[in-house]
């Protein structure tokens, strides 16, 4: 208890401790694209965007070391980071769980679409799905990696929108106590 008490006494400690986990996650999505043979499909690709995102406004955060409003605005972002990250992963996983006659075909891979299609049409594209998000080769206590992606993303919010709300108990319970003025002079 002692070890969360202070983890949320600091004002760094936390924001670094979402950067760590982020990169911890991304480092083995990499471990699993070059040693597992787990290509990313472009659905996986934009989750690791989200998390690239989260690691630079927790890196951000830490190296600033905000007080409550600015800690309140870095919370916000990481919240709201994790929290596209989490419709990705979950739209993935609703793709993962469709029938087979109904999961769309395989497309064009996400660098192919990036140099001819315009932005928006990537993004709508990949949204959409392919047969290739849909697919299911590694598992973890049952779980697929998008779902295991979509938890993390939900915790990360949770755990941000939490942090947003000690930090602000904090501050108001805080007594402040200032030496009396003698004005009487």
């Amino acid at each position: 208890m002692r070890f969360l008490g202070s983890l949320l006494i600091s004002r760094r400690r936390p924001f670094a401790l979402f950067a760590m986990v982020c990169i911890g996650l991304l480092t083995f999505g990499y471990y699993l694209q070059a040693y597992a043979g787990q290509e990313p499909c472009p659905l996986c690709v934009f989750q690791r965007v989200a998390y690239i995102t989260i690691v630079a406004i927790a890196l951000g955060a830490t190296l600033h070391g905000p007080r409550l409003v600015g800690a309140s605005v870095y919370c916000s972002l990481i919240a709201i980071t994790a929290l596209i990250g989490a419709a990705i992963a979950g739209r993935q996983t609703w793709l993962q769980h469709l029938p087979e006659d109904l999961v769309p075909e395989c497309g064009p891979g996400l660098d192919f679409m990036m140099d001819a299609f315009p932005l928006g049409e990537t993004v709508r594209k990949v949204f959409q799905g392919s047969g290739e998000c849909a697919k299911v080769d590694w598992t973890l206590l049952g779980l697929s990696i998008a779902e295991w992606s979509l938890l993390w993303f939900l915790a990360i919010a949770a755990s941000s929108v939490a942090l947003m709300f000690v930090r602000a108990s904090q501050r108001s319970t805080r007594v402040r106590y200032r030496k009396p003025r003698n004005n009487l002079k």
